[in-house]
This record gives structure tokens, C-alpha cells and sequence, in this order.
């Protein structure tokens, strides 16, 4: 097992590797970094053909957590890209990187986000090499892995209706955005607890739990939520919608 872990997860961090480098050439041409926005969901696609290609742990988890992985992650990178094309720089990231070298966004950007793809990808790579497991378990991931999709998918429809309304309000304030803030971001952590949930099925895939909590942790405090909060922080409206809506987690609005 450890051999094949060691193959799955060293061609994982390759192929995410040259998947940034490839970016980072892009985004300079373009003379921008939000480029990795589409290739985050991507990477993840790739990192799950590898392991159900190079994996030798049960054949069904594998292209089951490959189905789960491209599906969300081939629905994620067509949205980024289509709200980005055509737009200059992300404000979050001109924040980060404002007056620093390209180099220096090719070390905190496509450097950061290669690994980080790699680690949360953990659970897909050691489930790869792992046998048969507990169904059940199974189940209730691919049912969590589902809620965190139709979140996400719903949020983002929601959010465009929203930008296509010339009534619109100041603030995004309706649908599943009136019982939390990042709706979208709520549904990515979900998917990814439920593709840890999977991989825990069979051991060792309990040992990768750290990865969801990465990944919940770059959502809700690294580039995620907080970051949008900020940005939004001054426009009219937003305090009070702010204090009547859950950051993070669904909850009713309060009065």
C-alpha cells in the first residue's frame, strides 16, 4: 500500500505542479492571477484521474470519487472562468499582491494553491490505494458530497439572477443568501467533508481528515469568506444584512 500511495500521490503533486506552472505563464501573459481560480477546480479533476488510474484499492471508490471530483470540479472551473473572462483582476487578490513582482504572486498564489490542491486531495489519493470498506459510511458521504453541490450550483445561479436584475438591491439579500453570507462556499465545504467521508469508508482514509479542515479553513478564513466580507465592507446595506445573516453556516435570518 505504501508504494502505491507513494506513486499516486508523487504524480498527483507532478501533474498539480505543472498544471500551476502552466498558470502562472498564462496569468502574466493576461496580467493577472485570477486565472488559478479556474485551474483550482481543475487541478482537483486531474489529481482524481491519477488516483483512479495509478490507484490498486477497491476499483468502484476510486471512479466514484472520481465522478464526485469531476463533477464538482468541472461545474466549478466553467463558472470561474465565465465570471472572469472579459474582467481584470480579482480585488482580493490585487489586495494581496498590491505594488509585489509577479515573482512574488507566483510564490503566494500558484505556489500556495498548487500544494494546497495537493493536500486537500488527500483523501482521494489514499483512498486509491485502500481496499473494501464500510458502504454505509460510503453513503452518507456521496448524500453530504450532494447537499454541498446543490448549495453551491443554487447559490451561484441565485447570485447571477441577482447581478441580471436591474431592480436589484444593494445587497445580495435573497434566497439561500438570506440564511448565510457565502451560500457557494458553504456548499465547497460540504462536498469536500463528503469526499473525506468516503475515503474514511476504508482505512486509512480517516488519517486524511485534516485535509477537509484545510479546505474549510481556506473557505471560511484563508481566501474565502472573510476576504469577501472585507471587500464588501462599506457598501450600503451590508452592515445590516450583515448583522441578520450567518457568516457560514445556513441558519434562519435574525430579526
Amino acid at each position: 500500500m505504501v508504494t502505491s500511495f507513494l506513486l499516486v500521490s508523487g504524480v498527483s503533486l507532478a501533474a498539480a505542479a505543472l498544471l500551476m506552472a502552466v498558470t502562472a505563464v498564462i496569468g502574466h501573459r493576461l496580467g493577472k492571477v485570477s486565472v488559478v481560480d479556474t485551474t483550482w477546480g481543475l487541478g482537483f479533476v486531474v489529481v482524481a484521474l491519477v488516483a483512479a488510474l495509478l490507484g490498486d484499492g477497491s476499483t468502484p471508490r476510486r471512479w466514484v470519487l472520481f465522478l464526485l471530483v469531476a463533477v464538482w470540479g468541472l461545474r466549478l472551473a466553467w463558472h470561474m472562468f465565465r465570471s472572469n473572462h472579459g474582467k481584470g483582476e480579482d480585488p482580493r487578490y490585487a489586495r494581496m499582491l498590491a505594488g509585489a513582482s509577479y515573482a512574488v504572486a507566483v510564490r503566494k498564489v500558484f505556489v500556495t494553491q498548487g500544494l494546497a490542491l495537493w493536500f486537500v486531495s488527500l483523501p482521494v489519493q489514499v483512498s486509491a490505494v485502500a481496499g473494501s470498506g464500510l458502504v454505509p459510511v460510503a453513503v452518507v458521504g456521496v448524500a453530504l458530497w450532494l447537499v454541498g453541490l446543490v448549495f453551491e450550483s443554487v447559490g451561484d445561479a441565485q447570485l447571477a439572477a441577482y447581478k441580471r436584475d436591474p431592480d436589484r438591491g444593494p445587497v445580495m439579500d435573497r434566497g439561500l443568501w438570506a440564511w448565510t453570507r457565502h451560500p457557494n462556499h458553504f456548499g465547497d465545504a460540504c462536498v469536500w467533508w463528503g469526499v473525506f467521508l468516503v475515503a474514511a469508508s476504508a482505512w486509512p482514509g480517516v488519517l486524511t481528515v485534516l485535509s477537509p479542515v484545510a479546505m474549510t479553513y481556506f473557505l471560511v478564513w484563508a481566501t474565502g469568506a472573510r476576504l469577501l466580507d472585507q471587500h464588501m465592507e462599506g457598501r450600503p446595506g451590508w452592515a445590516e444584512y450583515a448583522a441578520r445573516t450567518s457568516m457560514f453556516v445556513p441558519l434562519p435570518p435574525k430579526r
